[in-house]
């Protein structure tokens, strides 16, 4: 069965910017870190995973309105005071030369008006397994994105957090061992108990990781925690039924804010987009790997694609 390699763009090369020395530049001086080490981390996984669709997920709006106006800490921490997220500066202009590499070499980059890159991630996943296509890894450094496992779909999570070369491949008993949750839906329920510092999400007072798990193995799912809390009759400490009842509101709408959209309105759409193929123009990708000091990395990318998917 095919396998579509679904990326979360911005993990990789904010990874790369800070995993690459800065002193990696262009023949003119321009750095360019961010784009040889994304080349690099994406020539990694294709040589690893010899998908036969590629798609780099992209954040057509990191903090989408929608989600702040649920819950307006949602990322609040990660807004410079002009209103934009902090990337730093000499990272932001290599940002279109990624976009612009990607084009070259015929790799699909994907995105949606008014969502972020995991739920493209998410649509992408849904749509390739729903029509029967096989199996999905998606690859991120973001742990919100373990929600997404599924076995039964043929979903995995490639949790690149600690590095793209031996990054794990997390199947539901990779989630079961690491967080005491059964499945990506599961992971999904215990985050929005423990809550997320790097998303601004506050969770429930009292409730950490290990007691969300609990919580979920004692009673099913959140709906079935939320329930258990309001029912007089369930067994629970009042210090930790007063708090979840108090943070019924709460709950609800961060359930909805950390929830991956499955359906968004992802660009480009057919399936068939995302195939793997060689090179728009060689040419082109020639000169733009030495424009740009990155001659190797696409040469060796552009030789990988030329092999095609594993047989």
């Amino acid at each position: 069965m095919s396998t579509l390699l679904a990326v979360d763009a911005a993990t990789l090369y904010f990874r790369a910017f800070y995993g690459v020395p800065s002193s990696v530049r262009a023949p003119d001086g321009t750095p360019v870190n961010a784009l040889r080490g994304y080349l690099d981390m994406t020539a990694m996984l294709l040589e690893r995973f010899r998908p036969e669709a590629y798609a780099a997920c992209w954040d057509a709006d990191w903090r989408p309105a929608w989600r702040t106006d649920l819950l307006p800490s949602y990322k609040a921490h990660r807004v410079a005071q002009e209103g934009d997220e902090e990337v730093p500066d000499e990272l932001a202009p290599q940002v279109p030369l990624v976009a612009e590499a990607l084009s070259l070499l015929g790799l699909a980059r994907v995105e949606a008006a008014g969502f972020e890159a995991d739920d493209v991630c998410a649509t992408l996943a849904r749509r390739w397994t729903d029509a029967g296509r096989g199996a999905v890894d998606v690859v991120s450094g973001d742990r919100d994105l373990l929600q997404l496992v599924d076995d039964d779909a043929g979903v995995r999570v490639v949790y690149v957090g600690k590095g793209v070369r031996d990054a794990p491949a997390l199947t539901a008993a990779d989630l079961q061992r690491l967080y005491g949750v059964a499945d990506g839906r599961g992971y999904l329920h215990m985050s929005v108990l423990r809550g997320d510092p790097s998303d601004g999400l506050p969770g429930i007072a009292g409730i950490g990781e290990k007691s969300a798990a609990d919580l979920l193995r004692q009673h099913g799912d959140l709906h079935a925690v939320m329930a258990a809390a309001a029912d007089p009759s369930r067994p629970m400490s009042p210090a930790r039924r007063a708090r979840l009842v108090e943070s019924l509101t709460y709950v609800v709408k961060a359930l909805e804010v950390v929830s991956c959209v499955t359906d968004a309105p992802v660009e480009p759409a057919a399936e068939d987009s995302w195939l793997l193929g060689t090179p728009v123009d060689d040419g082109r990708l020639e000169a733009f790997g030495e424009r740009w000091g990155c001659a190797r990395q696409v040469a060796r990318l552009a030789d990988l694609l030329r092999a095609g998917p594993a047989a």
